[in-house]
């Protein structure tokens, strides 16, 4: 599993043109699954997540995590986190997990991530939809974030 996290003055979402979901200062997260992904990789992920500390303090040091600032979290699927560009120069995305095992998995982060930031903090993407996404990237400051490399 992959969480491409952007430390955001603002981000949103549409969905067909309509404002879906939106916060004010905190984490953007690209959520990518792949097929060996378990819960307990979604877990691992969600804990560093939640606890990240990439917000400045008094003295411009990263010290302040999401709760210290009020900061907020939107979670977008992205499947084409796990495109593999070796050959060509068409991606294949055949890592990316099946779409039924992907969703319940996003779905499993996003209960994960309310249950310890609260639901009024977390706003979220629609699986498998055409979604444009808008970011203010703050810094720009960007952490690529694979279960696989915290085991």
């Amino acid at each position: 599993m992959k969480f491409l996290v952007q430390r955001v003055e603002s981000a949103s979402v549409e969905i067909e043109g309509k404002l879906f979901a939106a916060i004010e200062k905190g984490f953007f997260v690209l959520v990518g699954v792949c097929a060996e992904d378990t819960r307990e990789d979604a877990d691992r992920l969600v804990k560093k997540l939640t606890g990240m500390r990439i917000f400045a303090d008094e003295n411009g040091k990263t010290n302040l995590g999401l709760s210290d600032v009020g900061g907020k979290v939107l979670l977008v699927s992205q499947f084409t986190l796990y495109a593999d560009c070796k050959r060509g120069n068409r991606p294949s995305f055949i890592k990316a997990g099946d779409p039924a095992h992907a969703e319940e998995l996003y779905e499993y982060v996003i209960k994960s991530c309310r249950d310890i930031l609260g639901a009024e903090n977390v706003g979220t993407g629609t699986f498998g939809a055409d979604m444009k996404c808008t970011i203010i990237n703050d810094g720009p400051f960007t952490i690529d974030l694979d279960s696989d490399e915290l085991k």
